[in-house]
């Protein structure tokens, strides 16, 4: 559905210039949810004030980064055209006078170019996301990540605005080498099978922006996010935690696809956050790609099992073969682990979360949204 084009906030825009720009239109997509409330933060140390524009900043990630950025004393702008992103996630941010939305898609590229005109940083995090969502409509998937990558890299382009572009662990599809390293070798299925046009089309994003960076010095950054969770994250694309808490806290058979035996590393909302915040002050990280992500790994029945531990329910584990939970063809990622080393090298940075405390967190935050 259209959605038509609003702004929501009370400053006044400037724009650096007058220049117009052609209109281009596809409903691009957002990351899911976030907190609704936030710690500001002392951790990160003083820098000037800047302007940064998020892509996809109703969603869950982009929401909490807005809050973080504001509560350093930064203006955030964001655009979101709520096809998965909500309001809900950034309505606590709305009073905020250094705080603005626009309701539309980046593929609005008049007004994503009038947006990046007037910032100094561009986290770029809008995208088709969630396993379900990918194999049902994978021709939208590769047009939405693809083009409105194209399109924030251009706009950025412009002005030579700094720019962070959100891939994802998806690319190193089925490699066994194990613990993942950017330089690293990947290992896609094939092209018969829709669930590997998500991780094609992130590693399109990454190849653009570094061709960015390299043909036309466009300070851009890669980050490869793993398995980013926490509290207030939708489980309707398929997001795994947020999916077994609440058949969880609802007594419900939890449902594990496959035999369980696949492993992940979940990192908190919160230490990824903290991340793309001090990423962007080291010259050094511009035209390359970094990991990120928690080195804790599990196996999904050793994630049932705690989820049912920690919440005290007495659901039981139902096992669903992945030819009835999504496609006859589809194939899924033995081991996802990052190797931390080179952001580790770069920003001192580790996550301060560890699993049972995010579990915990999001646990106790669907208890609370239950009735009495």
């Amino acid at each position: 559905m259209f959605i038509s084009p609003i702004t929501v906030g009370c400053r006044t825009r400037c724009c650096r210039n007058a220049h117009s720009f052609p209109s281009v239109h596809f409903d691009g997509e957002s990351r899911i949810f976030g907190f609704l409330g936030h710690t500001p933060r002392s951790d990160h140390p003083r820098r000037p004030k800047m302007r940064v524009l998020i892509t996809g900043g109703a969603g869950f990630i982009g929401s909490h980064l807005a809050g973080d950025l504001l509560d350093l004393g930064h203006t955030v702008d964001v655009i979101d055209d709520l096809s998965t992103g909500s309001m809900d996630n950034i309505q606590h941010l709305t009073d905020n006078p250094n705080f603005s939305v626009e309701i539309d898609t980046i593929a609005n590229v008049e007004k994503l170019e009038k947006m990046v005109a007037k910032v100094d940083l561009v986290y770029h995090l809008a995208a088709a996301v969630g396993v379900q969502l990918v194999v049902e409509r994978p021709l939208y998937t590769i047009e939405a990540n693809i083009m409105g990558t194209k399109y924030v890299l251009e706009a950025c382009d412009k002005y030579k605005t700094k720019v962070v572009i959100a891939s994802t662990s998806e690319v190193f599809g089925k490699s066994l080498d194990v613990p993942f390293r950017e330089d690293g070798d990947v290992l896609l299925g094939p092209t018969t099978c829709s669930r590997w046009s998500y991780a094609a089309s992130k590693m399109v994003d990454e190849f653009l922006a570094l061709a960015f960076y390299q043909e036309r010095k466009l300070p851009a950054i890669v980050v490869r996010l793993f398995n980013t969770v926490g509290p207030k994250q939708t489980g309707r694309y398929g997001m795994v935690i947020p999916n077994f808490v609440r058949q969880a806290l609802e007594g419900e058979s939890i449902t594990v696809f496959g035999d369980g035996t696949q492993s992940r590393c979940f990192c908190h909302v919160e230490d990824v956050c903290r991340a793309l915040v001090a990423i962007v002050d080291k010259d050094e990280a511009y035209g390359q790609v970094y990991n990120l992500g928690t080195t804790e790994e599990v196996t999904i029945n050793d994630l049932a099992t705690r989820v049912i531990a920690l919440s005290g329910s007495t659901s039981e584990i139902k096992y669903v073969p992945f030819a009835e939970a999504y496609s006859a063809d589809f194939e899924d990622i033995a081991r996802r682990k990052p190797d931390n080393t080179k952001i580790g090298n770069l920003l001192g940075w580790a996550p301060q979360n560890n699993l049972d405390q995010i579990l915990t967190a999001v646990i106790d935050h669907e208890r609370s949204k239950q009735p009495n």
